[in-house]
């Protein structure tokens, strides 16, 4: 890259350490170029306060706080939600919302005539590729720095040093320093104690978890909920119809308050590495149990195994930054098709960590209790026979077979 052509450029922001040192860098190593600021509001609450003064202090020559919380749970969660899709048990909270965030920065450094785009993602993480292949679809030509494939700085403790040294204001210290990120969707944790699995979270440390309580501090007395879909969409909770987004900021409340949807994994990171995280999603722990639920008497069986087959790849297609490719947008036309009966409504039991299944109804029920009955029904089970005989015809001469040439 050609430094030297790099006037003005916009900076993916959240106020956090490493996007915080990055703007007093870039002009310090990009001949003082103009530094733009973008944030996309996603649901990351009191994280937003003060960002627009933080981001004037430190070099900053305006911020863009994006409201992206409608198109992130309409055009990201539900879609992905829908499909099922779980990569590794993680409910995918960073992932959805990259292309999201990625696709409102283009569009400002478009609208900006930015000579390049910047991110705080480091070399080691996934993020980095989620937002530059986002930038790679919608501004090909875009340059895009990265300063931790560039700086000489290498550790957390040497960016709060950069940041002392630049008198950048931080809500952070050495001691709770955790790298963190935060959504409507989800909250993660990472580093510090975490970095070494032999390490149990301390959940009933005070500060620890944000979204919620530990299982241990959870009501004593269960809590039930339901919950209503249309075509796979939620759209009431407790019999009072809402947004989508209404109901998972909802149920995030509910969900955290009784301990729910504590993840602690060791994933596998597209770059190669393992790595350790806690996750909080409350709200979204709950929807996709839902959605499960329902799914289970309103798919029939063929088309809810290959739905399960091809969430595997949906949600390896998100975790790796291919929201915005043909197949991701093939996979959500299949979903889509699969969810046109899925409608009805799930009552669940929210109790210190677990979800327990408490009722689920549907006009589009395939289940059949006239059917599956132990008593008195219009089955014919004489009939079995005949399909036993014809289905395990293959095995029955296979064995023939193996013994005729054994003799």
């Amino acid at each position: 890259m050609d430094k030297s052509s790099i006037k003005k450029v916009v900076l993916a922001y959240s106020g956090g350490l490493d996007t915080s040192i990055i703007i007093p860098w870039l002009k310090e190593n990009y001949n003082n170029c103009e530094v733009i600021a973008v944030s996309g509001n996603v649901g990351q609450g009191d994280e937003l306060e003060g960002l627009e003064e933080k981001a004037l202090k430190t070099g900053a020559s305006k911020l863009y706080v994006l409201d992206l919380m409608d198109e992130f749970v309409d055009d990201y969660i539900i879609p992905t939600m829908k499909a099922g899709a779980i990569y590794e048990d993680y409910l995918l909270g960073t992932s959805t919302a990259r292309p999201c965030i990625a696709k409102g920065l283009v569009e400002i450094a478009l609208k900006e005539n930015a000579d390049a785009i910047c991110h705080g993602c480091t070399g080691k993480g996934n993020d980095q590729v989620r937002f530059e292949l986002a930038v790679k679809h919608f501004a090909p030509g875009m340059p895009i720095i990265a300063p931790w494939r560039e700086w000489d700085i290498k550790s957390r403790e040497e960016e709060i040093d950069y940041a002392e040294a630049h008198d950048v204001p931080l809500k952070i210290n050495r001691e709770t320093n955790y790298s963190k990120d935060k959504n409507m969707w989800h909250l993660s944790h990472e580093g510090l104690d975490l970095e070494d699995p032999g390490n149990e979270p301390l959940y009933e440390k005070k500060g620890f978890l944000e979204m919620g309580v530990s299982p241990m501090d959870a009501p004593d007395e269960p809590l039930y909920i339901t919950l209503e879909f249309e075509k796979g969409i939620p759209v009431a909770l407790n019999d009072e119809r809402s947004s989508a987004k209404d109901i998972i900021l909802k149920l995030n409340e509910l969900g955290g308050k009784n301990g729910i949807g504590i993840l602690d994994i060791v994933e596998n990171r597209l770059v190669g590495m393992k790595c350790r995280g806690v996750y909080e999603t409350p709200g979204g722990t709950i929807l996709y149990r839902a959605h499960e639920y329902l799914e289970s008497i309103t798919l029939d069986k063929m088309t809810l195994h290959k739905k399960s087959e091809l969430s595997v790849t949906f949600a390896e297609l998100v975790y790796n930054g291919q929201w915005f490719t043909p197949l991701r947008e093939a996979l959500s036309a299949f979903v889509d098709k699969t969810q046109e009966n899925v409608s009805g409504k799930v009552r669940l039991k929210l109790y210190k960590g677990n979800i327990i299944k408490a009722g689920v109804w549907s006009d589009h029920s395939l289940y059949s209790e006239d059917i599956a009955t132990f008593g008195e029904s219009d089955y014919d089970q004489a009939q079995a026979k005949g399909f036993i005989d014809l289905f395990g015809l293959p095995i029955q001469v296979q064995a023939l077979v193996d013994a005729k040439n054994k003799k």
